[in-house]
Parts: structure tokens; C-alpha cells; sequence
């Protein structure tokens, strides 16, 4: 909720419209928190977003519709292929990753100091027997091409990351892996909660399969000294609406964000109890005004956040690395 109210004021939209999109996503997930919570077990399980329900929740609005059917169009092109094209180019007659310093940055060795094969072949090592024997199979056909550091979203930011390109028999077939480091949960941090898994890896691994319909196939974790990672694809048909906000169309955030409180009402649906949360939640509007009232607190206090982190940039008080401009 708070993303949804600090996305809209980031594109310019008004008050009004982050307030119906924080409601439009809490509405959603309180009522699709009630649908599955009088599913069986096997159905709830079984029960999937794809692309023919997400165009029929929107079929009272033709034009989100309309625009869903060019993003699930754009997330079809989102290939291994496509990653190849962007982040690839021939060096001496061998394809490598295009250095974009400093958000991509071709390194000798991990941050641990380690020469950088060493690190990868330490971390296949414990990553291959997480992945069940058909995908493990798979992945043995790729062989390692190139590796490169690269910077994170504001999710992860200041963990370690790698993009691993693999080829198989051709060159056309190229595999890109993402090596996230993995850090405690704020569960276990701030709320006292232990984490059950003998790593972190495993723990973010077992989440994202607990609660994603269709998790990524390579997804798995493994350790290298001190870090402990999880793996997955850098591109598998992933997708989003436009936040750009000299072309982003604000107006259909709303109907974005009530899409995204139904994948988290079916994410917490098969991770929890929904019967127990569907109770919680009830059926009034009190957790949509709690919930609004939060995420516009949040908002103003990201927002001197920032104002604070760009007077110290201008002071030099904290270091700042530019990336190269696009011409």
C-alpha cells in the first residue's frame, strides 16, 4: 500500500487517485482473501492468476484491459534472447557482458576476495542439488561464458549480485542466471522469529515456491564462504506497467494495484490461514482507511527521506556514483 501511494505521487498523480489505488488493492485482497478461504485445499492449490483472468477481472475496464494485452504482448518477448541482444556484445570474437559502469561491472574476484571461477564453481556446487534432478539435468548443458557484478533495485540495495551468462550447444542459446546475496528476514531481525532453514537461501527459495504460482524453474540457493545466495533467471517473461512518468498512464494504476492485492491474497491464501485472515481483515472498510492512512504517512516521510539523502549528496557527506547517459 505504501508503494502504490509513493508510485502515484512520483508520477505527478493527485491525492485522490493514490487513495483509490491503496483502496482499490486492499478491497481486492479482502475480497479474494474470502473467496479462497471456502476453497478445498487441492483447489486453493491449483488456483492460478494467468493471463485469461487477469483480462476477465478487467473486462469492466476497456482501457486497462487494453493495455494489460500489450504488457502480457511485451512479457512474451522478455526471452533469454532478448537479454542476450541488450547486455551481450562480441569481444575478440567471443560474446561478454557490456560493462555499463557502475551498474555493471566485470570483476576478477567475489567480494570476499576469491578469483571469480572459484566463487562460481563453490557456489554450482551447492546450488545443483537444490534443483530437482529434471532442471538439474538441464542446467548441466550450459556452460559458464562470462560473469558480472550488477546493481540491485532499492529491494536489495547494498547486497551482493551477479548475472552469470551460460550457452548450451549454439550460441542463440543463452542462459542468464541472477546470484542474489540473501540476507535475515526483518522477522528475525526486529521480531525476535528464527529462521528454520539452515540458510537464508533456502528460506527466500521456500518462500518464493510457497507462494508463487509458478516459480521460476532454476530458482534454487547455495552458499560461497561467508554469503549465502539464492539463483534464479535474470528474464523469464516478466512484465509491468509503464512507471515512467513523462509517458505513464496514472490513471490505471488503481486497477494495477487491485491486480497486485489479489496475487497477495492468493500469496498469503496458500502460504497461511485464510480463514484466519479473512476474519481479521473482516468485511467493513476499516483496514482500507488504516491501511490509506498509513501508506500517505509513508509517503511524506520517503519523501523528506530523500530531500535529506539529496542535500548530503550535494554536501559530499555521502558518496554518489552516477551512471553514463544514454545518448
Amino acid at each position: 500500500m505504501a508503494s502504490a501511494w509513493v508510485c502515484i505521487r512520483f508520477l505527478g498523480g493527485s491525492k485522490a487517485i493514490a487513495e483509490e489505488a491503496v483502496r482499490a488493492a486492499v478491497s481486492a485482497y479482502r475480497t479474494r482473501l474470502r473467496e479462497y478461504s471456502g476453497m478445498g485445499h487441492l483447489k486453493l492449490w491449483y488456483s492460478r492468476i494467468d493471463e485469461e483472468a487477469v483480462l476477465g477481472a478487467l473486462s469492466a475496464h476497456p482501457h486497462s484491459r487494453k493495455r494489460a494485452e500489450k504488457y502480457f504482448s511485451q512479457a512474451r518477448r522478455h526471452t533469454n534472447l532478448q537479454v542476450l541482444d541488450k547486455m551481450t556484445a562480441i569481444v575478440d570474437d567471443r560474446r561478454r557482458i557490456i560493462e555499463d559502469r557502475p551498474l555493471i561491472v566485470r570483476e576478477t574476484r567475489t567480494t570476499d576476495g576469491r578469483p571469480i571461477l572459484e566463487g562460481l564453481e563453490l557456489l554450482l556446487r551447492s546450488y545443483l542439488p537444490t534443483l530437482n534432478l529434471d532442471r538439474r539435468r538441464l542446467l548441466e548443458q550450459y556452460q559458464i561464458v562470462d560473469v558480472a557484478r550488477k546493481v540491485v533495485g532499492v529491494g536489495s540495495v547494498g547486497t551482493a549480485c551477479w548475472v552469470v551468462f551460460m550457452h548450451g550447444r549454439t550460441d542463440d542459446d543463452p542462459l542468464f542466471l541472477q546470484v542474489k546475496e540473501a540476507q535475515p528476514s526483518v522477522l528475525e531481525t526486529h521480531g525476535g522469529l528464527k529462521c528454520r532453514a539452515e540458510s537464508e537461501g533456502r528460506r527466500v527459495v521456500e518462500g518464493q515456491r510457497l507462494i508463487q504460482g509458478a516459480p521460476d524453474i532454476f530458482l534454487g540457493w547455495g552458499q560461497v564462504g561467508r554469503f549465502q545466495l539464492y539463483v534464479r533467471q535474470l528474464r523469464d517473461m516478466k512484465g509491468g506497467i509503464d512507471f515512467n512518468p513523462a509517458t505513464a498512464d496514472v490513471g490505471m494504476v488503481p486497477d494495477y494495484c487491485a491486480l497486485c492485492g489479489w496475487a497477495l491474497a492468493l500469496a498469503h491464501a496458500r502460504s497461511g490461514d485464510a480463514s484466519a485472515i479473512t476474519g481479521y481483515v473482516g468485511t467493513s472498510e476499516a483496514l482500507d482507511d488504516a491501511l490509506s492512512k498509513f501508506a500517505r504517512a509513508y509517503s511524506d516521510q520517503t519523501e523528506r527521506d530523500y530531500d535529506l539523502l539529496v542535500k548530503a549528496a550535494r554536501a559530499r557527506r555521502v558518496p554518489v556514483a552516477r551512471a553514463k547517459t544514454q545518448k
